[in-house]
This record gives C-alpha cells, sequence and structure tokens, in this order.
C-alpha cells in the first residue's frame, strides 16, 4: 500500500472487483433480457419492483460496510474474540433484515404497484415477482453479510466466486423457469432467489472451510448490542446513501407511467444497462479507497493525489466508453429487451440523453469515494441527495410540465453538472483541509 506503484496497486485491487460487478450486472440484465420476452407489461413489473430490490441491496451493504469496518479494525487490534462477535452478529443482523422485508412483502407488494399503476397484469406479475424476492431475500442477506467477511480478511477472490456462482445459476434457471416451466415474471423471482441462496451457501461453505481469521458460530448465541450499535454507527450512513437510489427511480417513475408505461420500461432498461458502465467504476473506487485512506493514514500525500488523479482518468475513460455505446447504438442495446416500435421510437433519445450525463459522472463518483476515504462521509452523503433528489426529481418534474416526454430525461444531465459542481467546490475543502497541511511538513 505504501511503495508498490500507485498504477500497479491501484488495478491489481480493483481488477478482480471489477470484473465480479461486471458479473453482477449481467446478472441484472439478463433478467430483464428473458422478462421482456413475456411481454412489455411483465418487464414494466420488474422494472417497478426495482426500487424495492434496490433497498434490500442497500440495506444489506450498508449492514456490510458496518460489519467490514468493525471486523478489520479488530483483526488489525489483534482482538479476535471482538472479530467473532462481529462476523456472528453481522450475520444474525442480515437474517433479522431478512425477516423485516419478507414481513413487508407479504402486507405491501400489491399497495406498492397500486400507488404507481392501475394496469392489472403489472400489478399481480409485479407483486408476486417481489413477494418471491422478499420472502426469500435471506438468500440475500446472508451472501452478502459472509461476502463481507471474507473480503475483510483479505479472501476477496472466495467472495468473487460467491458472486459470480450465484449469478451463473440466476442465468442458467431465468429461461428455465420463465419458459421451459412456462412462470414468467413468477419464474425470473424464483431463479433470482435461487442464485442468491447458492451465494450465500457457497459463503458460509468458505467461511467454515478457508477464513481461518474468525470463528463463525452460532452455538449458545446472543446478540450484542454494543457490536450492533457499533456495526450501524457505521452502516447507516451508507444504507441512506444507497437508499436515495429507491426514492430516486420510485419518484421517477411516477412522473413517467404519468406519459405512458412504456416510459418507465426504457427507465427500467436504461437502468439495467447502466450498470455495464458503472459498475466498473465502482469497482475501481472500492479498490481506491483503501489505497487513499491508507496512504493519508501513512502521511503520503503525493500517493494519495495520484490515486485519486488516476481513478478519475480511468472513471471517465470507462464512463467516455459507456456513453459512446449509447449514442451510438441505442437501437442494438433497446433491441436486445424485445423492444416495440413505440418503445424504439421514445427510447433510443432517451438513452442518448441520459448517457450525456456519464461524462461527469465518473469524476463525481472517484471525489465521492475520495472524501469517504478522509473520514468526510457527510460530503459523499450531501452530493448523492443533490444529484439524485435536490435536483433531479425537481428538474423532471418541471420539465415534464411541458408535455414532453424527450425533455424529461434531460433532468440526468442537468443534476451531474451540479453535482460536478459541488465536487470540485468539496474537493477544494477536502484538499486544503487534509492534503495541504500534509505537503507542507
Amino acid at each position: 500500500m505504501g511503495v508498490l506503484p500507485i498504477n500497479r496497486l491501484l488495478l491489481s485491487m480493483s481488477v478482480p472487483i471489477m470484473l465480479s460487478m461486471l458479473v453482477q450486472a449481467l446478472y441484472n440484465v439478463v433478467d430483464s433480457v428473458f422478462v421482456s420476452r413475456v411481454s412489455e407489461n411483465a418487464l414494466n413489473a420488474v422494472s417497478l419492483a426495482f426500487p424495492v430490490q434496490n433497498l434490500m441491496i442497500a440495506v444489506s451493504t450498508g449492514t456490510g460496510v458496518g460489519i467490514n469496518a468493525l471486523l478489520s479494525r479488530s483483526l488489525g487490534e489483534k482482538r479476535f474474540d471482538r472479530a467473532n462477535l462481529t462476523a456472528s452478529n453481522g450475520v444474525f443482523l442480515g437474517i433479522c433484515s431478512a425477516a423485516v422485508f419478507a414481513v413487508l412483502g407479504v402486507l405491501f407488494s400489491r399497495t406498492f404497484f397500486l400507488v404507481q399503476t392501475d394496469v392489472a397484469e403489472i400489478v399481480e406479475g409485479g407483486a408476486a415477482y417481489i413477494q418471491i424476492c422478499t420472502v426469500c431475500s435471506f438468500g440475500l442477506f446472508v451472501a452478502i453479510s459472509i461476502e463481507r467477511l471474507l473480503q475483510a480478511t483479505g479472501k476477496s477472490v472466495y467472495s468473487m466466486i460467491t458472486q459470480m456462482a450465484g449469478a451463473v445459476v440466476n442465468i442458467i434457471f431465468d429461461p428455465i423457469f420463465i419458459f421451459t416451466f412456462n412462470m414468467g415474471v413468477v419464474g425470473a423471482a424464483w431463479a433470482t432467489v435461487l442464485g442468491q441462496i447458492v451465494g450465500a451457501a457457497l459463503g458460509l461453505y468458505f467461511n467454515a472451510k478457508k477464513n481461518t481469521e474468525i470463528t463463525l458460530t452460532f452455538k449458545g448465541f446472543r446478540p450484542n448490542w454494543h457490536i450492533i450499535r457499533r456495526i450501524y454507527s457505521v452502516g447507516v450512513p451508507s444504507i441512506i446513501m444507497a437508499s436515495i437510489g429507491s426514492v430516486m427511480t420510485f419518484g421517477l417513475n411516477k412522473i413517467l407511467i404519468a406519459f405512458t408505461t412504456t416510459a418507465t420500461a426504457v427507465f427500467g432498461v436504461y437502468f439495467k444497462l447502466q450498470s455495464f458502465v458503472f459498475m466498473p467504476v465502482f469497482g475501481l473506487n472500492n479498490g481506491m479507497v483503501p489505497i487513499v485512506a491508507y496512504n493519508f493514514g501513512a502521511r503520503k500525500p503525493d500517493r494519495m493525489v495520484k490515486a485519486v488523479k488516476l481513478g478519475a482518468i480511468y472513471a471517465t475513460a470507462i464512463m467516455a466508453a459507456g456513453a459512446a455505446v449509447f449514442l451510438l447504438i441505442p437501437h442494438l442495446l433497446l433491441g436486445l429487451f424485445d423492444a416495440s416500435e413505440y418503445m424504439l421510437e421514445i427510447g433510443v433519445p432517451a438513452l442518448r440523453t441520459i448517457c450525456l450525463s456519464f461524462l461527469l459522472a465518473g469524476f463525481g463518483i472517484v471525489a465521492s469515494s475520495f472524501f469517504q476515504s478522509l473520514g468526510h462521509g457527510v460530503l459523499s452523503l450531501i452530493i448523492s441527495l443533490v444529484r439524485q433528489l435536490i435536483v433531479l426529481l425537481p428538474a423532471a418534474w418541471l420539465l415534464s410540465l411541458s408535455g414532453q416526454l424527450d425533455l424529461v430525461w434531460w433532468a440526468f444531465p442537468i443534476a451531474e453538472i451540479f453535482s460536478a459542481a459541488l465536487s470540485v467546490l468539496f474537493l477544494i475543502y477536502a484538499y486544503r483541509k487534509e492534503v495541504k497541511p500534509m505537503l507542507a511538513e
């Protein structure tokens, strides 16, 4: 961390995570590709369900951040008893979270869809899809908790294997359940949860057999509220940041569906496709954060600055490549989802407009990760709020008043401009407060 050339270090730490996240992106896209072959309403049902799925992922990954932080610190301090307590309480929290979502899913899935649309096929299919995903969400929550234990102890390869295995299972069983067994949207839900359960089982196996740093046991287990508070003291801000996307998606779906249900299908397709662009950047950032944090602690500002510059260059390059694909072949991208003529008519300009925001998004993501590395998580939270809620949703609503759907998509580039400007201001602040004093030493 302190001596290896930054470029080599950044790539060696980021590439495995990027590959793992690309597989996860494939996981999401394949689901929708197969569902789109059932009907556009089926695709709409899955698209409108996304905020709930994203909220589950936000809670699980946010809790995982808290587990990872406390577990890593405990191991660094050689406090192995606390590390074991953190691991077992982390899995316990995952199971509790799954139970909460299961209850909410049974009680409110249908209501959630009725708030958005009155199209019976979308409501029935979507409610069934969400009920299965929430009731069986223990696979998702346990899998992510276990993956964080593997990552915190340096077993990232095993973490990657569990993620890839779950994705492969989902991809294999999607067409079997949807078409061979003629289960439609419900089949997609069962394929999803089956993949998550396989990932969880594999993660538990790797922890038991390969993870010698911690001992995961539930014999005589009792919740340790002190450990749980410490996990959530770090995890709750991460949960809030990740949950913002659910609120934004739900709000934008409400705006779009006032035009036509096809508009929400286009937005759902966009969200699936953009993950192929954003996931590698998130993987890059996951590799960059520990490098910056380590060298911040080691008082090596030159290495910090170089890591951030390289991260910004790589992120912008990835985003520019993604934007080029969206601009040049939107017809082919939408064609993957069996798009109708009308869906192509509104979807092509949508993809071409939204992708303009990619050109600034990479820089904003790297800046937010830099703030987190220095312990300024509030700055990252403010940027996320501005990008997805404070600017994007009001801009989309105001543009929708024109009655022209094509104008609504411009809310994305507008929000990204505000976010980038704020990121620059915060970078100047963080540099003067944290980096410049070190350079003067």
